[in-house]
């Protein structure tokens, strides 16, 4: 089978190898085990240097077609982005005309593209991964909007399985309720219980951007010290917004209560979750976050918004806390916790429980079913 795959992941070529972002390339490698051939499509970065939170594919005959990168986020990237369209148009052509089953990988303006490339193969077998909010409800940009309604109509979009977060009403035969996963069966160790007694770790997880909304957790814990509570924040991600949280932490004296940590490996964070009583996720938008099934994994509790399917992953609120993106709310669900030590229990085991129902194994036993024709 030659599996093709239309990404915006931006790729790196480091040590005869093929780099991008760990947990997309964690979860193709699934995929590329039940494939012969492989051909990326995707933007390949100059800088060849890879971080922690990089990971090479694992597949014999792979190979990557590479196509600029597109942004719209000025009128300047805008019109040099137009101008590079038809080049992308053609390659994902050229690729989607040679290939046996078309992967796309969506939301993204590449994710785009292809959604209407494949609409010109009726006849070949796809499968599309909406990574992004698939709530019918949610607020999103007007291309992400397309994205989902072009994927699960019928007429326009056939002989595909979209995969997508959670499980919704506004539907069509093209969509499946999906989930990813991080650790395998192997993987699992018993827990703990943590005391709420001494010292409370806090973890933040993620990329350091405002939809993420890292100061706002800085904020929090900088309200639970001043309530005299025994917290400690540690922040495990980098972006945009570290010198702002930077500023803060020292504005505010908070040097002894916040760890910057930057990006760390899968094996880092394992223990930093362990060591961790609460995740606070304020994300604005999201698929399935990875931080928050993880930390579920090793018995960390989330604090989260209610974005996207994790209002289900925590079961509306008994195996987690789903609040407003905002202190008051946050630091108060943290006092009922910290005065009710057995409701922090139930839920963090109920959260375990839950969690440790989507592994890799799972993921992998699934796979091979997207594979072939329904």
């Amino acid at each position: 089978m030659n599996f093709v795959i239309i990404s915006h992941a931006l790729h790196k070529t480091h040590d005869k190898g093929l780099y991008a972002y760990a947990p997309y390339v964690r979860e193709m490698n699934v995929w590329l085990k039940y494939v012969d051939n492989v051909e990326i499509v995707a933007p390949l970065s100059k800088n060849n240097e890879v971080s922690p939170i990089d990971m090479p594919y694992s597949h014999n005959y792979i190979k990557i077609n590479a196509i600029p990168q597109i942004q719209f986020t000025s009128i300047k990237t805008a019109i040099t982005s137009l101008f590079k369209l038809p080049i992308i148009l053609y390659v994902i052509f050229k690729a989607c005309k040679k290939a046996d089953h078309i992967h796309l990988r969506c939301p993204g303006n590449i994710g785009l593209l292809g959604c209407l490339i494949q609409i010109c193969f009726p006849k070949k077998l796809k499968t599309a991964k909406y990574a992004g909010n698939w709530d019918p409800n949610s607020k999103q940009p007007t291309a992400y909007r397309f994205q989902k309604w072009l994927l699960k109509n019928e007429f326009l979009t056939k002989n595909i399985k979209v995969l997508v977060y959670g499980d919704w009403k506004d539907t069509s035969k093209n969509v499946k309720p999906f989930f990813t996963a991080s650790y395998n069966e192997t993987e699992k160790t018993e827990v703990q219980a943590k005391s709420l007694d001494g010292k409370i770790n806090v973890l933040f997880v993620g990329t350091l951007s405002p939809g993420k909304q890292p100061l706002l957790t800085v904020q929090v814990v900088k309200k639970l010290i001043d309530l005299k509570h025994n917290v400690h924040l540690d922040i495990y991600g980098e972006g945009q917004q570290r010198h702002i949280i930077e500023a803060y932490i020292h504005k505010n004296n908070l040097k002894n209560y916040v760890t910057l940590h930057g990006n760390k490996d899968k094996e880092t964070l394992k223990k930093v979750y362990q060591d961790a009583h609460f995740l606070i996720f304020m994300s604005k938008s999201e698929g399935w976050p990875k931080a928050i099934a993880e930390a579920m994994f090793w018995k960390c509790l989330p604090i989260s918004t209610k974005v996207s399917c994790v209002p289900q992953m925590l079961g509306f609120g008994k195996q987690g806390s789903l609040v407003e993106p905002n202190i008051e709310p946050i630091v108060k669900e943290f006092k009922v916790y910290l005065e009710n030590n057995q409701l922090y229990q139930d839920k963090v085991e109920k959260a375990y429980l839950w969690s440790r129902a989507y592994t890799l194994d799972t993921f992998e036993a699934e796979i091979p079913k997207f594979l072939v024709s329904k």
